[in-house]
């Protein structure tokens, strides 16, 4: 499979022609959904390219979650869109994909 900076490459040339043809578009909710679900995705990737909760736990912790949230994100790691909602935002924030490289839509 691609790693997370994989998609992300290809993901941020297709992000910046869609803000191109719709920049004019008065709908800067619709964009901000977007990028939300769009964040929510890239977390969910992560985390299933983590596999096994030992190494999902080593990963959180690395990135400073605090102990309890990670270890009840890698308890469960085959949920990987369930546990890509809840708290995997304090591991990878926005700024996190901001600096891999993620356009936002949202002017």
């Amino acid at each position: 499979g691609r790693s997370l900076a994989q998609v992300v490459e290809e993901l941020a040339s297709f992000l910046v022609g869609w803000r191109a043809y719709f920049r004019q578009a008065d709908t800067p909710g619709i964009f901000e959904d977007l990028d939300k679900w769009i964040r929510h995705r890239l977390r969910s990737l992560q985390l299933k390219q983590w596999k096994r909760g030992t190494t999902t736990f080593r990963e959180l912790a690395a990135r400073g979650t605090p102990v309890e949230l990670a270890a009840k994100i890698a308890a469960n790691t085959r949920r990987w869109w369930h546990n890509s909602a809840i708290g995997l935002n304090v591991a990878l924030p926005n700024r996190y994909f901001d600096q891999l490289g993620v356009p936002r839509l949202r002017p």
